[in-house]
């Protein structure tokens, strides 16, 4: 077949020639806009600057002979393909086809070639030969782009509702995974307070005293720290307390300060002089642990007379509250296990009397955003406000005070002593 060649001088003309020649060739709806958009891209500024341009056209023929094959095609509609070449002879550079809605192969020179498979007509298809006029074929590519916009609609809803039904399912999964996290860490929490449950001792229960302690972690899921103490009754009758804070945090600091309450109540129980055992405890431990380094403050009580003793390496001073409210603060120069010159270099002596009250801590308690002196100023007014509760709630208490201002998080120990008159049916516990 014969090309034909068309000259044309306005965009509408190579519009409306495309459009009817598609239509001929039964081009789809969706290619015959493609089509016509594309050239028009391409003529469009030779048409706007009053130079014509050539559309030539090659109908559609069986691929097979288009391509030079002579073997047969498979069963079914027979296909062609129809070529299109648009022309620019007057164009003083060559066009650009980048981002064509159908693309285009470049020939040489200033045209360009679509080639689109297209249906090939037999006997029984209807004539193309009398196209409807231009504005049907502008109302059937109309009626084809609503169609696509409203299938593209549906799409869309389609893959919000798929999308809304996937972020429901990975926000369950979120929120499963949540919970199990929640229950691991509760589970991590319970064998944590465990373990500090058998490191820590319940009150040594002694007739005419009352004793209670409250510890809290740096971190509410973290192991247990290096503050710790002991208490226990030597046989004399004499109550024996110590506190301890090892440098650091975790096992490595927890064991550091096992160590050190371990060794202070070996010396303890073989009758060493309470002056002396800080020192003791360092030559002890400082063959073994050379890495070990601690505060200990040391406090022997009588539950009988309330006479009170303490010893101090490096520990913040205890605080004692009189039953009226006056309180004081019992200090002791020493230096702690691990320091230069370990020990105590004295021992102070106090009475307790019914109803005083002994508030011995680890620094996480009383460290606030200012100097340590304001927070032992809090201490003392919080042990004041608290000191009439029933035992058992005033270290806690203490510590939700102390606790409103604080400069970092630290294990924290909160250990109180009340004296109070003695039950004579009561034996030593």
């Amino acid at each position: 077949m014969k090309p034909q060649i068309t000259t044309l001088h306005s965009l509408a003309g190579l519009r409306s020639a495309l459009r009817r020649l598609a239509h001929r060739a039964g081009l789809p709806v969706e290619l015959r806009y493609r089509l016509a958009l594309s050239a028009t891209r391409v003529a469009g500024g030779e048409l706007a600057a009053g130079r014509p341009v050539l559309l030539e056209t090659v109908p559609p023929q069986p691929a097979d002979r288009a391509e030079g094959s002579s073997e047969e095609r498979p069963d079914g509609p027979a296909e062609g393909k129809l070529v299109v070449r648009l022309h620019l002879p007057h164009a003083p550079r060559r066009p650009s086809l980048e981002g064509l809605p159908l693309p285009a192969e470049r020939l040489p020179g200033t045209a360009a070639v679509w080639r689109v498979p297209v249906p090939l007509p037999s006997a029984t298809d209807p004539c193309r030969d009398d196209p409807p006029g231009l504005v049907e074929l502008l109302e059937e590519e109309l009626s084809a782009a609503v169609d696509r916009v409203d299938a593209l609609a549906e799409d869309h809803q389609r893959l919000k509702h798929e999308l809304a039904e996937t972020n429901s399912g990975v926000l369950a999964l979120y929120v499963q995974l949540e919970e199990r996290d929640e229950q691991l860490r509760q589970a991590h929490g319970r064998i944590l307070r465990q373990l500090e449950d058998a490191l820590r001792p319940p009150p040594v229960r002694v007739p005419g005293l009352e004793m209670a302690v409250h510890y809290e972690p740096a971190e509410k899921y973290a192991p247990t720290g290096g503050d710790l103490y002991d208490w226990f009754v030597l046989p004399d009758g004499t109550v024996h307390i110590t506190v301890v804070d090892a440098l650091g945090h975790g096992l490595t600091s927890t064991r550091s300060a096992l160590n050190v309450t371990h060794a202070v109540r070996t010396l303890a129980l073989e009758g060493h002089p309470l002056e002396s055992i800080v020192a003791r405890t360092d030559e002890v431990l400082a063959t073994f642990d050379h890495e070990l380094m601690a505060t200990v403050q040391l406090v022997r009580l009588d539950p009988e007379t309330g006479e009170l003793v303490l010893a101090n390496g490096s520990h913040p001073p205890a605080l004692l509250v009189r039953e009226d409210g006056d309180s004081s603060l019992l200090e002791v120069r020493g230096r702690g296990i691990g320091f230069p010159l370990p020990g105590s270099e004295r021992l102070l002596r106090d009475r307790l009397d019914p109803g005083d009250l002994l508030v011995l801590y680890t620094d996480g308690l009383t460290e606030s955003r200012r100097d340590p002196r304001e927070g032992e100023q809090r201490l003392a007014r919080a042990a004041r406000r608290h000191r009439h509760r029933p035992i058992e709630e005033v270290p806690a208490a203490i510590a939700d005070d102390m606790h409103t201002v604080i400069l970092h998080p630290d294990d924290t120990v909160a250990l109180t002593v009340r004296r109070v008159r003695a039950d004579p049916r009561q034996a030593r516990g």
